[in-house]
């Protein structure tokens, strides 16, 4: 156990952790030269496409006489409850800071998070090699940050590979190895030691093996044929087999207390295996490790097949990707218009995205998607309340004495010439704003906010008017009581529940004006004259109309009596008004994309 050395690297997005990992494993021999590839440790499609990392990625490195095992974790903060779950399987960090950029809001969340679980930071600045890197004045930063010398602070560039070494050796020198104090987690007996727990910070799914988790081992041993047990899920298995990363899935005899590693539990039934929960031996009647909660989700979104023939491969889709993914949830709902589909949860906007992705890529599957968005705790004039979570089915005003809504506490990270623009910004968006605090080449911002406000296109306004400096963490903050009504959209007099929205009423003719137009240029023209209405209030607030699409029935007549040309026109009329009476405007899919983008 001397040898082992468990760490994870952590940072803001897009700070090259994927690209650092790569040049570990390069040096340490784990992978060969000629198998090597950017971002090895991503193995998503989508994550290698958008050069960010998704899922965190476990392996396992040989380095002189050590082990060590990194967990590469996720930068964006939808998935900061991964990256604490992390941090808790680890004795240190990297805390990567781009030379470029600096301190990030998501870098102080993880750095304090770091903090609070007892782990050995190392920090490192990477992208050395940028003819943008502000080395000294980074390094000045870090200093005042984590009150270090400059001694202690490691240069690296991940894409040359320098400093990489000696970023090894400090890691070997400077992350304690895994002892008895930590694998009792403070809460057993020296002789629970000899019990197998472990803690399991991710897991993916097998169609041919079930659920594989990955899980750091805090104390004794376990083998291929022994019974084991999710603590939290109280579900029993028998381990069809144990074995490390190294990236790949490599047998092993058996997994001992400090290592990290992978189970195959042959589990194929979604909503057992979660991030944070325990698995042990099925004779320990101890309780869980500490540290397992459950998972927050932030926005709702309802998810509809085009088709409705396509209804039970939806379903099947979402309880293949629930076994791979706990964060996200969903129950089966169902709209006059849009049929049958399913209200599902997720992390954030990101996390929204990612999965509609990978439904479309991975099960060739045409989606109606409903604007995001978050939940209501409505209070009724007849004493009733209840927790809305979908924006169609918002109350009308006349029925709702009180409403309660999320807020978030947010720190926003820019440098010094932008604080007027932001602090316009965040009375725009109905900001509380809290302290300031001065990072020597940027400002920290501390404020509160609506949730509802956040999910409101802040993370694109902060970025616009920061000129891409801005960053942003934030946590939920408890529930306020909030002034807001539903928002619906009218195409053709028929309401689509999916463009729904719940708005705060100062905002609601801005945003209402912002719906109608953006349709309005999106949805291909039909063959009657079709309106475009925002209806709220009780009242029409906005409106469009977008003319139906003509052909000239006369092309054919070449002079002759004008009343001959008369007669085919009103003939044409009056077919334009039988087809808008029983005709229905065919919305395409990637108009609810463009209107779910354009909202954030």
């Amino acid at each position: 156990m001397d040898n082992i050395r468990n760490f994870s690297i952590i940072a803001h997005i897009d700070h090259g952790k994927s690209t650092l990992a790569d040049r570990m494993l390069e040096l340490t021999g784990t992978i060969e030269k000629r198998d090597m590839r950017e971002q090895v440790l991503d193995s998503m499609e989508l994550e290698r496409e958008r050069g960010i990392t998704i899922k965190m990625q476990p392996v396992r490195m040989k380095y002189r006489e050590y082990i060590l095992n990194l967990i590469d974790t996720p930068g964006h903060i939808d998935f900061s409850y991964e990256v604490s779950r992390a941090l808790g399987a680890v004795e240190g960090s990297i805390l990567l800071v781009d030379a470029t950029q600096g301190v990030q809001a998501q870098t102080l969340t993880t750095l304090n998070q770091a903090r609070e679980a007892g782990l050995a930071i190392i920090p490192v600045i990477s992208k050395i090699d940028s003819p943008l890197a502000r080395i000294e004045d980074i390094r000045d930063e870090i200093e005042r940050l984590l009150k270090v010398g400059k001694n202690e602070i490691f240069l690296v560039s991940g894409k040359t590979g320098e400093g990489v070494e000696e970023l090894l050796n400090a890691i070997v020198e400077k992350i304690p190895p895994p002892s008895s104090a930590s694998l009792t987690c403070g809460d057993f007996r020296k002789s629970d030691l000899r019990i197998f727990r472990s803690l399991v910070f991710d897991f993916k799914y097998s169609s041919h093996r079930g659920v594989i988790v990955f899980v750091r081992v805090f104390s004794g041993k376990v083998e291929q044929g022994d019974k084991l047990k999710f603590k939290v899920a109280g579900k029993a298995f028998q381990a069809l087999e144990v074995g490390v990363l190294v990236p790949g899935e490599k047998k092993v005899s058996s997994l001992e207390a400090g290592e990290i590693g992978y189970i195959v539990t042959g589990i194929k039934e979604p909503g057992i295996a979660s991030v944070g929960d325990t698995v042990s031996s099925a004779t320990d009647t101890g309780p869980a490790l500490a540290g397992y909660e459950k998972v927050r989700p932030v926005v709702w979104a309802s998810v509809y097949p085009e088709s409705q023939d396509d209804f039970t491969l939806l379903r099947q889709a979402l309880l293949k990707l629930r076994l791979s993914d706990s964060a996200f949830s969903f129950e089966e709902e169902s709209s006059g218009v849009l049929g049958r589909g399913f209200r599902a949860s997720f992390l954030g906007m990101l996390h929204l995205e990612i999965i509609t992705e990978r439904l479309r890529r991975e099960f060739n599957l045409p989606l109606v998607i409903t604007l995001p968005s978050i939940t209501y705790k409505v209070f009724y004039k007849d004493g009733t309340e209840k927790i809305i979570y979908t924006p169609s089915l918002f109350p009308e005003d006349y029925l709702v004495s009180q409403v309660l809504e999320p807020w978030v506490s947010a720190t926003v990270i820019i440098p010094p010439d932008y604080t007027g623009a932001i602090i316009k910004l965040l009375h725009e968006f109905e900001a509380e704003l809290g302290e300031t605090e001065s990072l020597r080449l940027s400002t920290a911002l501390k404020f509160r906010m609506p949730l509802r406000e956040l999910m409101r296109g802040f993370f694109d306004k902060l970025k616009s008017v920061t000129s891409g400096f801005g960053s942003i963490s934030y946590s939920i903050d408890g529930d306020r009581q909030t002034n807001v009504s539903r928002l619906d959209i009218l195409i053709a007099d028929e309401v689509v529940p999916a463009f729904a929205r719940v708005i705060s009423r100062r905002q609601i003719e801005t945003e209402a004006e912002i719906a109608v137009e953006k349709l309005a240029t999106i949805l291909p023209r039909q063959m009657f004259t079709t309106k475009i209405q925002a209806r709220a209030l009780g009242r029409i607030i906005a409106s469009r109309t977008l003319s139906g699409m003509k052909k000239d029935v006369t092309q054919h007549m070449y002079g002759g009596d004008i009343t001959r040309k008369m007669k085919l026109r009103e003939k044409q009329k009056k077919g334009k008004k039988k087809m808008k009476e029983r005709g229905k405007v065919n919305i395409p899919q990637d108009v609810f994309f463009k209107m779910i983008r354009s909202s954030r």
